[in-house]
């Protein structure tokens, strides 16, 4: 029995752990209309955070929409599956992720990115700036 709750113990504790992350699927929401905008898969491979729409969520959105104002690999790469987040890393004792760029797949912008999981990982602010100037969007958590 004794085993059987720690064993218990252990996954809850590594499932609460697990999503303090920015690892996993979230809703990009618009911070001027509040209207969720896409589905971004955030992926981890060798410390190295990554993110690619995964679905188009606003009404009217075009499926077939390209990223004709992108640079390089990207430049009229379809929305849907482009990688928006390249090279964020996890900062030595935080639960912040930084280093990396955002893509603006409206405007075709990388800015600087930083990723912090916030209300147990249930939400993720992502912010991105230049320079001094920046803003930051809340997405949350696909269940």
């Amino acid at each position: 029995m004794k085993q059987i709750l720690m064993a218990l113990a252990l996954a809850l504790g590594g499932a609460a752990w697990a999503q303090v992350t920015p690892v996993g699927t979230w809703h990009s929401i618009d911070d001027k209309t509040g209207e969720t905008k896409a589905e971004i898969r955030l992926a981890e491979a060798d410390g190295v955070v990554s993110g690619r729409v995964e679905k188009l969520l606003r009404k009217g959105a075009d499926p077939a929409a390209r990223c004709h104002d992108c640079d390089g690999d990207r430049k009229n790469q379809p929305v849907i599956g482009l990688e928006i987040i390249r090279g964020a890393r996890k900062v030595a004792g935080k639960e912040v992720w930084e280093g990396g760029k955002i893509l603006d797949p409206e405007n075709g912008r990388d800015y600087a990115l930083r990723l912090t999981p916030i209300e147990g990982g249930r939400k993720l602010e992502v912010r991105g700036s230049y320079a001094f100037i920046g803003r930051t969007q809340t997405w949350v958590r696909v269940p």
